[in-house]
């Protein structure tokens, strides 16, 4: 597949000292039934194209592919950590406020 960047859009984070630019596009990582290497390889396909923000869900399952493949875009130099956007969701029965 060749590459074709594409930037996408950002929005600052005002309640942040930095005023961190986040993209407001992100490629969601909900489990689609394929293997864990077809979503790594999927991560990084998208790193390559331009994403730089992944949503997930501790009802995904898709945590560990997502990590691996972020961990090694970082790797082949495609990206720094701190160019990352990870957000996530937490299940209404997950929230455990006494912890």
């Amino acid at each position: 597949m060749g590459s074709v960047s594409v930037e996408i859009p950002t929005k600052v984070l005002t309640n942040t000292s930095s005023k961190v630019k986040m993209p407001v596009v992100g490629m969601g990582s909900a489990p689609d039934f394929t293997c864990k290497k077809d979503t790594k390889d999927a991560i990084i396909e998208a790193i390559k194209q331009g994403y730089r923000h992944f949503d997930t869900a501790a009802a995904y399952g898709s945590e560990q592919a997502l990590g691996e493949g972020l961990k090694e875009a970082i790797e082949l130099g495609l990206v720094t950590r701190e160019q990352l956007f990870v957000t996530s969701k937490l299940w209404v029965t997950e929230n455990h406020p006494h912890l």
